[in-house]
């Protein structure tokens, strides 16, 4: 059985929040993306876009069908947004890409419209089901059926939300960018210039080219954003 209640001491260290302000903080919701992984819709709201003061304002806002994710008019202040997820506000024309910041805080970043149209998403599994369909299981929780067997795990497929199709694929090589989206440089991008086989069970070894110097990270830390440059603003 799921739990109602969180406490602030025991939320992930990801949200920005004030650890002992109050007891109890919002619980998400089960959704497309796990509790250590996500943020509720509501605080994203209220701590981070100050457009509340308090989540019933924030269910206000909501009602009235104010804010889209992804391009779908969400009301469940409680719905968990993840990293790469597109928050709208139409009512005032704005739209942001959650992202994370250099403390491995999550955070909003503005973006223009063009460009709230697109969202990255990793393909963090794959299977063939009945009928010989190929099924892609994406970061954030979506699957996508295919009768080709271009795509591997850990490649990037970009979305058009407007069309809820694949706009692009971009595969895990050198060359290509890439957001770090967990460990020690969370919240930092940069070029792929080799690919490590690992030696343990933590897995296969990217290293990055980032600020003028070379970092090492697991492969599945990496999110590519982009082939010859980033197709997502990030600074």
């Amino acid at each position: 059985m799921v739990k109602r209640h969180l406490s602030r001491l025991a939320a992930p260290k990801s949200w920005p929040i004030e650890r002992k302000q109050n007891k109890w903080i919002v619980r998400p919701n089960p959704g497309p993306h796990s509790l250590d992984e996500g943020i509720p819709l509501g605080l994203a709201i209220r701590n981070i876009l100050h457009q509340a003061r308090t989540i019933k304002e924030v269910k206000s806002i909501l009602i009235d069908k104010n804010i889209l994710v992804d391009k779908k008019v969400r009301q469940d202040y409680k719905f968990p947004l993840g990293v790469m997820d597109v928050l709208e506000l139409p009512k005032t024309n704005n739209s942001y890409r959650v992202l994370f910041n250099k403390k491995g805080k999550f955070t909003l970043k503005s973006i223009n419209n063009e460009e709230s149209n697109l969202k990255p998403c990793k393909i963090i599994g794959k299977k063939i089901i009945k009928g010989n369909k190929i099924q892609l299981n994406l970061s954030d929780g979506r699957n996508i059926l295919t009768d080709t067997n271009d795509f591997k795990v850990n490649d990037t497929l970009f979305l058009d939300l407007t069309k809820n199709k694949i706009h692009s694929h971009i595969k895990l090589d050198k060359g290509v960018f890439v957001y770090i989206t967990k460990g020690k440089y969370i919240g930092r991008y940069g070029k792929v210039v080799d690919l490590e086989k690992g030696n343990t069970s933590k897995g296969d070894k990217l290293v990055i080219s980032m600020d003028k110097n070379s970092i090492k990270t697991l492969k599945d830390y990496a999110l590519i954003i982009g082939k010859d440059k980033p197709m997502v603003s990030l600074d």
